[in-house]
């Protein structure tokens, strides 16, 4: 019998909020991943503002960040939109993992970005800004229908993502970032 494989994901949270429904998603998408899947989540609180005259040796908070994206098999950005767009936090912390350029950890590194709002739109905004930071990193967006969560708040019970339809939408979106991993680890072997 083969040995299901194993996927170590880290989801990162694009609001700093104390209750945050992205951090709140993350978290939920974590505790409710399939089986072989594995997802880290980390929230940015501790990454200073962008200052490549910061980056030798990069603050603690940077240096947590590039460890946690090279050691995961692959990347998912939870994220709210922001005045029609990607929030600076977000923004930031790619920039930051964006370097040394074009060696940085993102380089390569499978991705999907998830967004999340109160509002009817669902964060569907802020997927070309995030996916173009990530590009111009050199990651490997996965190709596939937006994952966007409208109206958030009527999903949730008790700080977590219960909406079934959501998870499950959400979950394949995982199988799919899970696919672009083996497909990758195919060409290497």
């Amino acid at each position: 019998m083969a040995e299901t494989p194993t996927y170590r994901l880290l989801a990162i949270s694009g609001s700093l909020r104390r209750e945050s429904h992205n951090t709140a998603v993350a978290r939920s998408l974590a505790q409710t991943a399939r089986p072989g899947i594995a997802i880290e989540v980390l929230t940015l609180e501790e990454v200073p503002l962008y200052n490549a005259d910061r980056d030798d040796p990069p603050p603690a908070g940077v240096a947590a960040l590039r460890e946690a994206i090279a050691a995961a098999d692959g990347l998912i950005v939870v994220s709210p939109e922001y005045n029609y767009g990607i929030p600076g936090v977000v923004k930031n912390a790619l920039d930051w993992a964006s370097r040394p350029g074009f060696k940085s950890v993102l380089k390569d590194k499978p991705a999907l970005i998830v967004t999340a709002s109160p509002g009817a739109g669902g964060g569907a905004r802020a997927h070309a800004p995030i996916r173009d930071a990530l590009a111009a990193a050199l990651s490997r967006v996965v190709v596939r229908p937006q994952v966007t969560i409208a109206q958030v708040a009527g999903k949730m019970t008790d700080g977590r993502l219960t909406d079934q339809a959501t998870l499950d939408f959400a979950h394949a979106a995982i199988d799919d970032l899970c696919r672009e991993i083996r497909r990758m680890r195919a060409a290497v072997d």
